[in-house]
């Protein structure tokens, strides 16, 4: 089975980033200048925490779940200690289809002498327990009474005009299971940006991974890694983007403040994995633009 089915762990591959800098009047860290030896025409992006803050506060669902999950395998670990080896972990995987998180909660459950569910029945647990909480948002959203602009990463909509406006084809590949992610896009309206190219995770976590998506991206449309550019506050999207040779851009979203200021976790551990350059936000998104364009 070829290796862009299967989305690799966390892994630290730059450690030495030497000066950064900020393009002038901006919130834009430059952290390496990319290349402009042909035009972007094809731009990725993430879902969660890249453009949808829907689900904003998953891991306050995900994680008290995995701990009662352990607890029931009667060890003598106390509810906190679990608490954080359910963080560390959930967090480590976090940009992986959800799977993945799942598949490490049956091994623990497995270590600790218990007999785990099937990956797939925890992860269906866990987007019960998720819909709880985010239910009223996407009511609100259905019926109106929420502007999408506020369910965003600040300034998408005025990011995406500026991509249109320049004729680039949008694409969204998300961990997230792909019938949730094509309903949230549409409820937040973007779905005027990505048409059909709406790609998510699979209950066959095997025949999707963001790499398959840009792979084939680069394939149908005959273009090379140059005419790609990415954008995630996950790591295995924008691994995937530099693995194929395009410029990645950091989404370092503060999913619950939307302070305009970088997150801190997200900044260092994208940059960890390559990234071109961090922003906080879209409210640069002309100065970005532009950047990028080299106009």
């Amino acid at each position: 089975m070829s290796n862009q089915n299967i989305e690799a762990d966390y892994r630290q591959t730059v450690t030495d980033v030497g000066q950064t800098r900020f393009l002038p009047n901006t919130s834009i860290e430059i952290i390496s200048e990319p290349r402009r030896d042909k035009p972007i025409e094809h731009v990725v992006f993430d879902f969660d925490g890249t453009l949808s803050l829907v689900r904003e506060g998953w891991p306050e669902v995900m994680v008290p779940m995995m701990v009662e999950v352990l607890q029931e395998t009667g060890t003598d670990e106390t509810p906190e200690q679990l608490y954080d080896i359910a963080y560390d972990f959930v967090m480590k995987l976090n940009g992986k289809q959800t799977i993945y998180q799942m598949i490490r909660l049956a091994e623990e459950v497995t270590a600790r002498g218990g007999t785990p569910l099937e990956p797939l029945a925890y992860k269906e647990r866990y987007h019960d327990l998720l819909m709880q909480r985010i239910h009223r948002r996407r009511d609100a959203l259905r019926d109106g009474t929420t502007d999408p602009a506020e369910m965003l990463v600040p300034h998408t909509f005025a990011l995406l005009e500026g991509l249109k406006a320049r004729g680039a084809k949008m694409y969204l590949a998300s961990g997230t299971d792909e019938n949730y992610v094509k309903e949230e896009t549409k409820l937040l309206t973007l779905d005027r940006y990505f048409g059909d190219h709406v790609y998510g995770a699979q209950d066959d976590y095997k025949q999707f991974s963001k790499a398959m998506v840009i792979q084939r991206i680069l394939k149908e449309n005959a273009v090379d890694g140059q005419a790609l550019l990415g954008f995630g506050d996950g790591y295995v999207e924008i691994q995937n983007v530099k693995e194929f040779g395009g410029t990645a851009v950091a989404v370092a979203s503060d999913e619950a403040g939307r302070n305009g200021k970088p997150d801190e976790w997200k900044r260092n551990r994208l940059i960890g994995v390559g990234a071109d350059m961090v922003i906080p936000d879209y409210q640069d998104h002309a100065a970005l633009l532009e950047y990028l364009w080299g106009e």
